[in-house]
């Protein structure tokens, strides 16, 4: 009798501890008018395309820069940088589908073609038909490939840390856990901050630079509701499309295009930004030291000096 008392306390005792983990990791969605009270100010605006109510801001007067950021970032991603373009330029940048506070795309269509049209239906509807497009990672992606689709609207392109040729390296750990089965459903659920900073530590070099402001944040985007689903779809999303293409379409762009990588990119390897300048006629590759993934976030004054330099070139 004592036994079956001890054994029944002990099994209390493990789901209670069970219940207490499962709610300190536990997240709800958060509601997009939460989220837009606190992430949208007076230059954010919000657009119907694609039957999506897309969030961006444009700010500044002068000839228009548009910035599209990348994988489970946000327009916010670009804050220092347009800080200080917006004194010359009309900076445009806006939150992609699936993410930010956009959220997802009712087809759960996220290739890389669909986002290059989203974009092109994005930016006419704001009857922009020539700017510099500026992207980074997934952004980058779409961005060249618009201009390889859309040349005559582009004046010069920027890829920072661009995605679009294999990288010869496992993928990161939070796309294959958004691939695999049961683990992606626990996504659904169970995302705490340390996901995230996880993940922010994967992208930049110097972790003192991660701030909890940056963690909250990113951590805020992803609760979005529709987000963490969105994000499972858009990681399955077949990439590995033939390279041969990608080779080919990267050698068929003929605009003036710079390319900007952090030295110590753990996504998407230095490598990959020398090839991708191998591959496009009219390019540049310029390196920052002791940066990953995002520099216009990590080092943000050095690559805004070498986008400027490029941009005052003639």
């Amino acid at each position: 009798m004592k036994n079956r008392l001890k054994k029944k306390h002990v099994y209390y005792g493990i789901l209670v501890v069970l219940v207490f983990l499962i709610q300190s990791i536990y997240y709800p969605d958060i509601p997009f008018e939460i989220l837009k009270g606190k992430y949208a100010n007076e230059f954010s605006k919000f657009i119907e395309i694609d039957g999506m109510k897309v969030h961006y801001r444009d700010e500044g007067k002068g000839f228009p820069i548009v910035l599209v950021h990348g994988t489970a970032a946000s327009l916010h991603t670009w804050d220092s940088w347009s800080k200080i373009l917006k004194k010359d330029y009309r900076i445009i940048r806006l939150d992609l589908p699936a993410f930010g506070l956009t959220g997802a795309n009712a087809t759960g269509n996220y290739s890389i073609y669909n986002y290059t049209e989203f974009l092109n239906h994005f930016l006419t509807e704001l009857n922009i038909d020539n700017f510099h497009l500026v992207g980074n990672s997934l952004g980058g992606n779409i961005a060249w490939n618009y201009a390889v689709d859309y040349p005559e609207k582009i004046e010069k392109l920027v890829l920072v840390d661009a995605s679009g040729l294999p990288t010869y390296k496992k993928q990161p750990w939070i796309f294959k856990m958004a691939k695999t089965p049961v683990l992606n459903s626990l996504f659904l659920h169970l995302t705490p901050r340390s996901i995230i900073k996880k993940n922010l530590e994967q992208v930049y070099e110097d972790d003192t630079k991660i701030s909890n402001e940056l963690i909250t944040r990113y951590h805020d985007m992803a609760l979005r509701e529709g987000n963490r689903q969105a994000f499972i779809d858009r990681a399955k999303t077949d990439f590995k499309l033939n390279s041969t293409i990608h080779i080919e379409r990267l050698k068929s762009l003929k605009k003036e295009t710079l390319l900007i990588w952090g030295e110590n990119d753990l996504w998407i390897p230095l490598d990959n930004g020398k090839r991708m300048n191998s591959l496009i006629k009219y390019s540049k590759l310029e390196v920052i030291k002791s940066s990953g993934h995002v520099p216009m976030e990590e080092n943000p004054k050095e690559s805004l000096d070498i986008l400027n330099k490029f941009l005052n070139e003639y």
